[in-house]
């Protein structure tokens, strides 16, 4: 295995990419590059309830240019929460996805963008249900910023006993794990090309899958990096300002972005 020079390439840029949680929930309307492997390194995220509860989530990903503009992904979530005495660990569901870039932007008209993802109920504190969610993407390129637009809608039922509010098994629900009846926001970033640095922030509203639960206000504000040629790094932090589940919470990151030439049309066997 070997990286490939297009992989390469595009890699010298992935600090322009913003990917969803890397370092905002709101993302841009574009994929992996066709052939390129994106293996997201243990992103790490750390959030703290109004109640004193505590989760630490963990997310191994990794993306693949399968088509043009098209890429698919799997991500196995791990989660610690901590409520006092009261604790839970362990494999929070198994996460398959497909982004799908409809256009590049022109004067007239900005870059579109689908998603669908499954979360499956796979781990020992994973949601007790399937649930499949589908996302618009809108990205505007300006002078000096880009802006991004991002619409959720996910379909599945309500947990049927959920967990007491502020209790760590609340933290490790479904709710807890970034899932959403509908997510709504708007983020902004500004790329700093000579330093290889992206600097971003957000804003969402989203509606627990819980419907008796308030709808949920959330900004964050992060950066993105270029290390060396082929990994980047991402930080960020955030409030959810409104709801039931009030927190603060930080993120941490690293993406290496690589190809395998064999893949490639004439590559090697």
């Amino acid at each position: 295995m070997f990286a490939a020079p297009s992989a390469e390439a595009g890699a010298q840029t992935d600090y322009y990419n913003t990917d969803r949680g890397r370092p905002v929930q709101i993302e841009d309307a574009y994929a992996t590059e066709r052939y390129a492997f994106e293996l997201k390194l243990a992103p790490v995220r750390l959030e703290r309830a109004r109640t004193g509860a505590y989760r630490w989530e963990v997310e191994p990903e990794l993306a693949y240019g399968i088509l043009p503009r098209t890429h698919v992904e799997v991500g196995v979530p791990i989660m610690h929460s901590d409520f006092g005495s009261e604790r839970r660990s362990g494999l929070a569901g198994l996460d398959l996805s497909m982004l799908h870039n409809l256009n590049t932007e022109s004067r007239t008209l900005p870059a579109f963008g689908i998603r669908a993802d499954v979360r499956a109920p796979v781990g020992n504190i994973a949601p007790e249900h399937t649930y499949a969610s589908f996302t618009g993407l809108v990205t505007r390129t300006f002078p000096s910023f880009r802006v991004h637009v991002n619409g959720q809608l996910t379909v599945g039922p309500e947990p049927s006993l959920p967990a007491p509010l502020g209790s760590a098994a609340d933290v490790a629900d479904v709710n807890a794990t970034e899932q959403s009846r509908w997510l709504a926001g708007l983020a902004v970033d500004r790329t700093l090309p000579l330093r290889s640095l992206l600097l971003t922030g957000e804003v969402y509203a989203s509606q627990p899958i819980v419907s008796t639960r308030d709808v949920e206000y959330t900004v964050g504000t992060g950066a993105r990096y270029q290390l060396t040629t082929l990994l980047a790094a991402d930080a960020g932090i955030g409030w959810r300002l409104t709801g039931d589940n009030r927190a603060w919470y930080v993120t941490f990151g690293t993406a290496y972005a690589f190809g395998m030439a064999s893949l490639m049309p004439g590559g090697a066997r």
